[in-house]
Parts: structure tokens; sequence; C-alpha cells
């Protein structure tokens, strides 16, 4: 069986802290994207989290990067925090509508990041993940359907469809169950593995790919990880890209279907400039 792509990358990248030491002195900050895609295969947005983003805002990331990079977006807290994924449909499609399939080539996962409070409810969850667009004609679709817009937008006219992945980020305890597993399986919705002093780590496969994000060893968004973690990290990418499962010990529920997964790798732990030397250290490692 061969092995997926491996993309290592970071959450955002624009950063005060960052300036003068990942990116070089008197860089410019309109070039500060493109240096970051130029050593990372992908990079998290976390803007589309707080609000909405312009068509052109899309259009404009889209064209600083290379034709191999990818961004995962963040999908607004309006539907996963104020919502709670309750009546989602219209704003699942302003979110699409907003320009996102103007990322074209370059739009990866969509990341849906559930509030510390909210409680694995399959009566709930079902029908939110019943909703998700699995490719980009069927989101167009969608994005049409509750477009206001007296004249469609260019970007929702999408003639044939290319996979549109979606993983889910849990941050509560009762996310721990074989039902949730058996449920994201069963519409085939990653279930992220998260790295943090906070939260549960689940690392259950639920989809063609894995995605973790990782917010620092000991303290939260700041703290690096040393060699050992980087290696043993090292080792269980190489292992979830070539079909491999975590130990049971680490499973929530059954073995996931042996198949080879894109693996998507994001250092959130942004404070100290931590983030962008780990996701480098990573893909020496990965390389080796």
């Amino acid at each position: 069986m061969t092995s997926g792509i491996i993309r290592i990358g970071i959450s955002g990248w624009t950063y005060a802290p960052w300036r003068g030491g990942f990116y070089p002195r008197g860089l410019k900050r309109e070039h500060e994207l493109a240096y970051a895609a130029s050593r990372f295969r992908a990079i998290e947005v976390n803007a589309t989290f707080y609000g909405p983003q312009r068509p052109d805002t899309f259009a404009n990331w889209a064209d600083q990067v290379p034709a191999n990079f990818v961004f995962t977006i963040k999908a607004p807290r309006f539907i996963t925090h104020v919502r709670r994924l309750q009546d989602a449909e219209a704003p699942i499609a302003s979110f699409i509508a907003s320009g996102l399939l103007r990322l074209d080539i370059h739009l990866g996962p969509i990341l849906w990041q559930l509030p510390a409070n909210f409680r694995f409810d399959p009566v709930r969850l079902e029908p939110f993940l019943r909703l998700l667009p699995h490719d980009t004609k069927a989101a167009a679709e969608l994005g049409r359907r509750y477009d206001t817009r007296s004249r469609a937008a260019e970007w929702l006219e999408v003639t044939s469809g290319r996979p549109l992945r979606h993983a889910l980020e849990s941050r509560h305890e009762s996310f721990r169950s074989p039902d949730c597993i058996a449920l994201l399986r069963a519409h085939d919705v990653a279930l992220v593995c998260g790295h943090s002093v906070k939260w549960p780590r689940l690392r259950d496969l639920t989809s063609d790919f894995a995605y973790c994000r990782l917010q620092g060893s000991k303290e939260l968004d700041a703290n690096g990880y040393d060699n050992a973690a980087l290696d043993e990290l090292a080792c269980r990418i190489k292992a979830w890209a070539a079909g491999e499962e975590a130990p049971e010990a680490s499973r929530t529920g059954g073995v996931a279907h042996p198949r080879k997964r894109d693996v998507f790798v994001l250092f959130d732990n942004d404070l100290r400039v931590r983030a962008p030397a780990n996701a480098m250290e990573l893909i020496r490692r990965l390389r080796a």
C-alpha cells in the first residue's frame, strides 16, 4: 500500500513576534503568506472563524501560494459556538457563498471546532453532519440556494466537483464514545486529533485523512515540542499515511478501514515563535 500525502503546516501566519525571527527582517507584511507557503504545504486559516471574509480576500490568498499548497479553513464560530450546530443549513450556505470556493485547488479541509462545553449529542450532531457537502459541486449548489445577490457569483458556478473534506474538533470528554466514532465514519468526517493540555486527546481515524492540531506540550498555545515528542509524532504520521492504526489503547471505536490516508498536521502553538520552528523540525524528520 502506498502512503498518503503528508502536509505539515501552521495555524495562521500574521504574528508580530515572528517578524525578524521566522520571517526575515525587512520582509514586507504583504509577502508573509507567500514566504510561509514556500516552507509549508498547508496553513490553517483562523480569520474565517471570527467573521466572514470577502471573495477577493480568498482569491488574493490563492494567488500567493504554490500549486501544491492548500489552506485548511476554520468554520465560522456563529455555526459552532452561537448556533451550536442547530439550524445550520443557511449559515453553512452563506459561508460557502462568501467566496470560499475562490480558493479553487488550494481549498483543503474545513475545520469545525466545537466549544469546550459542547457534549456529544447524536440527535444534534447527525443532522448537522448530513448537511455537509463532500464535493465542490454540492457546496456550490448549497451556496446558490441561499445566495441573496441578484446575480450568481461566478465561483458558485461549478460544473465538476472536487472532493471537499471536513474535520470535527471536539473538546469534551463525552466525545470519547464508540457511537461518536461510528457516526463520524458514517458521514466521512475526520475526528481531529488535538494535542492540548486542556482538552481530551482522541486518535480514532474516521475518514480518508487524518487531521492533527498541536497546541503545546505543557502550556496552551505557547510551549514547544522537544526532540522525543517530535520523533514520536513523526512515527505516528508515517503510520497514519500508510494506513496503519493507533494502538488499541488510544482508540475509542473499532479498527478503521485499512487504507492510505492524507495527513494534515497544524502547529497552533504560535506564541514565542514555536509553531514554525516545530513544523520545520518535523518536516526534517519526515524527510530523513
